[in-house]
């Protein structure tokens, strides 16, 4: 699935930027960073495999809340100054993205009797 794919791609663009975080944020906010990016496709996948659409939709609404709590570390990183600011911009555009697919496709396979 594309969305999957892409979120693949931000769970990549994310650990790349925490290596640049500092090193005393190593148990908190780097491994929340990074729990919450892998949250994302995995809910996605997991959901995939799901007999029903209502199934497949609540996974979608995980993985979309995941990304959620993913932009609030984004911004708390942002008002900390951490890290590269390239890195975090683009990290902030593509989850963007990938929201606005999450969302789009939920609300296609709700109101859809077979998910794709």
């Amino acid at each position: 699935m594309k969305i999957w794919q892409r979120s693949m791609d931000l769970v990549d663009l994310v650990y790349d930027y925490t290596d640049d975080l500092p090193f005393t944020e190593r148990y908190n906010l780097i491994s929340q960073t990074n729990r919450a990016a892998c949250s994302i496709p995995s809910n996605i996948a997991e959901g995939s495999g799901k007999r029903t659409n209502v199934h497949f939709g609540e996974f979608l609404t995980t993985s979309l809340t995941s990304s959620y709590e993913l932009e609030t570390q984004f911004l708390i990183c942002k008002r900390r100054l951490y890290g590269n600011v390239d890195k975090l911009e683009n990290c902030l555009s593509q989850l963007a993205e990938v929201q606005k697919m999450i969302f789009s496709f939920r609300e296609y396979i709700l109101n859809n009797d077979n998910p794709e």
